[in-house]
């Protein structure tokens, strides 16, 4: 059975607490991460992202924490449990020589232009060395007003930032209902879902995590698969408690597809292409017709700056005739674009004190309009 799985060459992976911590030791579920970790190395034509809850589960055991947590507490049980749960993930990956990296991120990081491109550039390092990221919210220094407060959201937000073709949910659940299952047994199983409507939410109205592990629950996945399908990334919610859970959904294994409208490429060039910013740089003819052809955007070519902006911030691209050619991510802030405008690669570094790479716009975060 196809499913968006089969094709998709990036995939995020969601997992929750409690499939991490076993509720009656407080460990972490070390012979499900094992088979988690064989089926990942058996991937060979697929990067994998993973965004894992339970930290705090496994936290709380440690410094013997009952019952809701507080803020000051959860935090606490985060510091406690983070190295645990690291240490559970690279002995499972530690048997196929795959290493695996922590990334703690915090809203900023995904939401701040200049932090989101740092994230990414590091993300893609990690995948093209071979690594598997382990992302998880940075709750130690996190606050009530600005945190994402479950990891569906965030994983979405990873999934935006890598251009994720997949992102899948591992829960207790096997996707959506169309009432919450647990009070009616007889309740609609939605298999796919191609447009979140209101009916779509209402139905996530009721669906909780379970009580004392998990933060998020059936509404938060609905929210992430809405940020998700905005970046051309389908989106699967399945029940993952059994071994295998990757395996089994790529066999048709019961879950709830979210399918978007474009790809993950198309959506990322969208939303740079719909960008307002009026600050920019202007290009010599031969920069504007290697845009054209797809390349990217060297200091060398360029021949004036317009405007003040920061590096991450969305530019447009003059051509000679002043006619604009292209929109992009700038690499360089608009003070150090000034210091390097016309010069070429071996230059930058003298020019600036610090090597920041040779493209200004990079043709991965660049669409050309004109």
């Amino acid at each position: 059975m196809s499913t968006p799985l089969s094709k998709a060459k990036r995939v995020v992976v969601k997992i929750g607490s409690a499939l991490i911590a076993d509720t009656d030791t407080g460990e972490p579920a070390r012979a499900w991460l094992a088979a988690l970790a064989d089926e990942i190395a058996r991937e060979k034509h697929r990067s994998y992202v993973i965004v894992s809850s339970g930290a705090v589960a496994l936290g709380r055991r440690v410094l013997e924490l009952k019952g809701a947590l507080k803020l000051e507490e959860k935090q606490a049980a985060a510091a406690a449990g983070q190295s645990r749960l690291m240490h559970a993930y690279e002995e499972a990956f530690a048997r196929h020589g795959i290493p695996v990296a922590q990334a703690l991120l915090t809203p900023d990081d995904t939401e701040r232009r200049r932090r989101w491109l740092n994230a990414r550039a590091t993300f893609e390092t990690l995948l093209t060395l071979g690594a598997v990221p382990i992302v998880n919210e940075n709750d130690t220094v996190a606050t009530v007003e600005i945190r994402y407060g479950d990891n569906d959201r965030l994983a979405a937000r990873v999934a935006q930032m890598i251009s994720a073709d997949a992102l899948i949910l591992l829960s207790d659940i096997d996707g959506l209902y169309a009432r919450d299952p647990r009070i009616d047994p007889q309740a609609e199983h939605i298999a796919e879902v191609r447009a979140i409507t209101p009916e779509i939410e209402a139905m996530a109205g009721g669906i909780n995590a379970q009580e004392g592990v998990g933060s998020g629950g059936m509404r938060t996945k609905i929210e992430a698969a809405k940020i998700a399908l905005a970046a051309g990334c389908a989106v699967a919610i399945m029940e993952g408690r059994e071994p295998q859970p990757l395996s089994r959904l790529a066999a048709g294994a019961r879950a709830t597809w979210f399918l978007p409208a474009a790809g993950p490429k198309a959506a990322y060039k969208a939303w740079i292409a719909g960008s307002l910013s009026t600050a920019g740089v202007e290009v010599d003819a031969g920069a504007a017709e290697a845009l054209r052809k797809g390349k990217s955007l060297l200091p060398a070519g360029v021949t004036a700056i317009r405007g003040k902006f920061e590096k991450g911030d969305a530019v447009r691209i003059y051509g000679p005739d002043g006619g604009e050619i292209a929109r992009g991510l700038a690499r360089y802030d608009s003070a150090d674009a000034e210091k390097i405008k016309g010069l070429k690669s071996a230059a930058i570094e003298p020019a600036l004190g610090f090597a920041g790479g040779a493209a200004l716009v990079h043709a991965d975060d660049l669409v050309v309009v004109g």
